[in-house]
């Protein structure tokens, strides 16, 4: 059973459509990039998925189950800004997500914190932007969630630090759990993708395995999206 699947999902605000017909399906295991310029529906897909926004048609599931409170329980998600209580110290954060996760692992919380050398003692807004984003990546990615959901996990991050995220991301998923990053910062996900999706205006345009589209276009996934959006323009 796939651990996720879309089909045909459309929404609209307004006289805007965000979504119009998007379709893909991420098995057990995998790492997915969701690739698309700004505005293309990254973010408003992976509200649907997490519950956040309702479809105004179409269907998605997460391990077979409609998104709603019985999969909050299985997707882990990283929002693309800030979401945090600036008042409470890093260190409380996670006494917050212990309490509120039953899959939260505490251990492992702190040890990335100390790893990414973020204060636990440190109120939020104490923190670096750059700080901030570690912090919401450790609450994230120390979940033993069946699916993470992680929208734009690096637009604050500098570039000297994107690998070493990308390599904790990796390195803490729960074994067997599947990974889907939103970013418009390929070169830095690129490595770890084992499917691409690329979306634009609302539409799934490109999917499949990472490395058979490298073989199919002789180019790397960067370069495969440059094209796709540089023809889309």
């Amino acid at each position: 059973m796939p651990v996720l699947e879309c089909r045909e999902l459309k929404k609209r605000f307004g006289g805007t459509e965000a979504l119009a017909g998007a379709t893909l399906k991420l098995e057990p295991g995998r790492v997915a990039g969701l690739l698309g310029p700004n505005g293309a529906g990254k973010t408003t897909l992976i509200k649907l998925l997490c519950g956040l926004l309702q479809p105004d048609s179409g269907e998605a599931s997460i391990c077979g189950l409609a998104p709603g409170t019985e999969t909050k329980k299985l997707v882990s998600y990283l929002p693309d800004r800030l979401a945090l209580p600036e008042a409470m110290r890093a260190g409380r954060l996670l006494d917050f997500y212990g309490d509120f996760f039953a899959d939260f692992d505490r251990p492992r919380a702190e040890g990335l914190l100390s790893r990414l050398g973020v204060d636990p003692a440190k109120r939020v807004k104490q923190l670096s932007r750059g700080e901030q984003e570690k912090v919401q990546l450790v609450l994230a990615m120390s979940r033993r969630a069946k699916l993470y959901l992680l929208d734009e996990p690096m637009g604050g991050v500098d570039p000297a630090s994107r690998d070493y995220i990308i390599s904790t991301i990796m390195a803490n998923c729960a074994p067997g759990s599947s990974v889907l990053i939103s970013t418009h910062l390929i070169q830095d996900v690129e490595r770890v993708l084992d499917d691409v999706f690329l979306i634009d205006r609302g539409r799934i345009v490109m999917a499949g395995a990472a490395d058979g589209l490298r073989e199919r276009y002789g180019k790397s996934v960067d370069g495969i999206f440059r094209e796709v959006f540089r023809c889309a323009q």
